[in-house]
């Protein structure tokens, strides 16, 4: 990977996440960016993850290697034509949207098939912009890569190895099949999530009683709806066929519960936890998708000037670092009212054995 040059047309979260990756993992590598925020240009050039801050989508990107389109999936179309007058003839073309059929339309109507390969890294944060972007985002997550049809093999296999070499997973798919997949495991829930917190705040009694309570299984269903609305609006409308289809399947599954409840059918429901419950303890505990895992523990701590501290000192002087920290007052569906947020999962085991060492009941979630 020795020379190469990268090009990045925006530099948010996911753009900014991967030139730290790159940075990190070829440090010999050129970068070059262009972003309508010029605060993070400025940030990027300082951190020394970018060597040149573009003006624009301009003869800069000319000698890339690689280009990866990042702005938001409104800004594609302009930004491939403009990318499409200046580009190299030996630069392959890359995006990062979550739904690949379109862009794939549009390179095909640019005449750019033997020159792109559809990229989604299956990672991501509830916070955007630049400012938020981590060198591990990536880390173990899948990143999708869908290969336009004349896209020979040397080259698709040259793109998985740099993938690779940023601590991704890379995953082959045709384009219509990932958009298929992507419905259902990651835009069908933002639905799910944003429709029953808007239930849940329609049906709140003025004084808010179900907001000052809701806890442990209710945050942790809802947590994505905290994402940006402008986003997941684009994102809804560019895979809208592939989601309303999925949306049709998952109403006859609530239609199925209801039903089993309106007749007390209580094999009817046992069966559909449970056959919940041995598929999704059948996942693997990765650190991929779109949100990425939380590494958290809950411990019971007695009420008492002092507790916290000691555990806080503890974890210090055992060299692990919190990440987030929080107390619970509700305990509905936990076991400790303190939460503790860690930044990896060799992190947080080594705290469960710190704490449960001090005598102290830690649960990992």
């Amino acid at each position: 990977m020795t020379g190469l040059t990268c090009g990045f047309i925006g530099l948010g979260l996911i753009g900014g996440s991967i030139a730290k990756a790159l940075r990190a993992a070829f440090p010999n590598m050129k970068i070059i960016a262009y972003d309508i925020n010029q605060e993070a240009l400025s940030l990027a050039l300082r951190e020394g993850v970018v060597d040149r801050a573009a003006s624009g989508i301009d003869r800069s990107f000319s000698h890339c290697d690689y280009i990866f389109l990042c702005a938001p999936v409104q800004r594609n179309d302009g930004n491939l034509d403009a990318v499409r007058k200046i580009m190299g003839p030996n630069c392959l073309l890359t995006d990062v949207g979550s739904v690949k059929t379109p862009i794939h339309e549009a390179v095909h109507a640019a005449g750019l098939d033997h020159k792109f390969i559809g990229g989604h890294p299956m990672a991501g944060s509830e916070r955007v912009g630049y400012s938020n972007s981590k060198v591990t985002l990536l880390e173990n997550a899948y990143y999708i890569l869908t290969p336009a049809p004349a896209v020979g093999a040397e080259r698709l296999e040259a793109f998985r190895r740099l993938v690779a070499g940023m601590g991704a997973i890379p995953l082959v798919l045709d384009c219509q099949k990932h958009d298929y997949i992507t419905a259902a495991i990651s835009h069908l829930p933002h639905i799910v999530a944003a429709s029953l917190v808007n239930l849940v705040r329609d049906s709140d009694s003025e004084d808010g009683l179900m907001k000052l309570v809701a806890a442990g299984g209710f945050k942790d269903i809802t947590r994505i709806a905290s994402s940006s609305a402008l986003m997941w609006q684009q994102i809804c409308l560019t895979n809208a066929e592939n989601i309303s289809s999925l949306l049709d399947d998952y109403i006859r599954c609530l239609i199925s519960f209801r039903e089993a409840l309106d007749g007390r059918c209580g094999t009817a429901l046992y069966d559909a936890f449970e056959n919940a419950r041995i598929y999704r303890d059948s996942f693997i505990g990765a650190s991929s998708g779109p949100i990425k895992r939380s590494y958290d523990m809950n411990v019971d701590i007695a009420d008492k000037s002092g507790a916290l501290a000691r555990i806080t000192t503890l974890l210090a002087d055992h060299g692990l670092s919190i990440k987030n920290i929080g107390i619970t007052h509700n305990r509905e569906s936990e076991d400790g009212v303190l939460r503790l947020e860690f930044y990896d999962g060799a992190s947080l085991q080594k705290a469960a054995h710190v704490l449960a060492a001090a005598g102290f009941a830690a649960n990992i979630r």
